[in-house]
């Protein structure tokens, strides 16, 4: 039964680590849903967040594959509830919308989105939460005349302690013997 996964991949930042990680993916033809990937909190190490929906002995294989990566340090994979995460989304309308205090703003309200920035011709509102919470505002505002869309990918963080610090210390000590 496929369920959806978050597997973080910690690296250097090396050129080229991105496409040989995604090869991972297109060789098994599986779809990455959401990739996001930014410095960790380890100066030098990144971090790769990818978001699939897989059968969970299929995500086990990939994650090893991952691992055997030149400049991948770790792969891990989560499922959705061992995870925090979200994603942000921005929403750009017309300003005239803004201004006539009516259901648009009621909309925005109720789902909590910030205002970003307001130009003469437009606004550009701000929504943080998983992908139902951004795409059920989409679908609310798109009949006002949305300008434009753009969605980022998952962010997430492990709800187990061991943090990926330890992880490192014991690679290490494995790699001195």
């Amino acid at each position: 039964m496929k369920n959806q996964f978050i597997i973080s991949v910690f690296s250097e930042n090396k050129v080229g680590l991105l496409t040989k990680v995604c090869s991972v993916f297109t060789r098994r033809n599986i779809n990455i849903e959401s990739l996001t990937v930014s410095e960790s909190e380890i100066k030098g190490v990144h971090r790769f967040t990818v978001v699939v929906s897989v059968e969970e002995e299929l995500v086990i294989k990939i994650t090893k594959q991952i691992e055997k990566q030149i400049d991948v340090l770790k792969a891990f994979f989560h499922r959705n509830e061992e995870m925090v995460y979200q994603e942000i989304a921005m929403y750009k309308l017309p300003t005239s919308l803004m201004l006539t205090g009516g259901s648009v703003e009621k909309i925005i309200r109720s789902h909590q989105a910030r205002v970003l920035a307001i130009e003469e011709d437009f606004t550009i509102l701000e929504k943080t939460g998983h992908k139902e919470e951004t795409q059920k505002l989409y679908d609310l505002l798109a009949p006002y005349g949305l300008l434009e869309f753009v969605r980022s990918g998952r962010i997430a963080i492990s709800k187990p302690m061991k943090e990926f610090k330890e992880y490192l210390a014991e690679l290490k000590i494995a790699n001195a013997y």
